[in-house]
């Protein structure tokens, strides 16, 4: 184990607009609260994002000795799912470094770049033209 034992860890993790920040706290029993609420209650009725953000805790065996405690932002709720997912993963490398070839193999350590696109002037949305008349 590369992190000292009895200090937390932070990471950050980002997903459209969403900003998560996370600390792992040692000792824990797997516990993961976001905003101060479990996953279940933050994520009601939304079972694939409850999904996408336990799926790095499920990967790492270690990473259940842990409490994960969230702070997210911005964004909507599918943003939110994968900024904490991101988060957890880069928190979970931290803790140490073996994790970072499965953790990369899934996906969770690569930062989804993809956002909205601006509204463009003279256009009624990003790409949507106005309709165009010959006479």
């Amino acid at each position: 184990m590369s992190a000292v034992a009895n200090k937390p860890i932070w990471a950050t993790g980002r997903r459209k607009t969403s900003v998560a920040q996370v600390r792992l706290i040692p000792q824990g029993e797997g516990k993961v609260t976001i905003n101060a609420r479990s996953v279940e209650e933050y994520f009601r009725g939304q079972d694939r994002r409850k999904r996408d953000v336990l799926a790095p805790i499920a990967l790492v065996e270690e990473a259940k000795k842990f409490d994960f405690v969230v702070k997210v932002f911005g964004g909507g709720m599918t943003g939110q799912a994968g900024a904490v997912r991101h988060a957890i993963a880069r928190s979970l490398v931290k803790l140490d470094l073996k994790n970072k070839k499965p953790l990369r193999v899934e996906g969770f350590l690569t930062r989804d770049s993809r956002m909205v696109e601006r509204k463009k002037s003279g256009q009624p949305k990003a790409r949507k033209r106005f309709q165009y008349s010959k006479r």
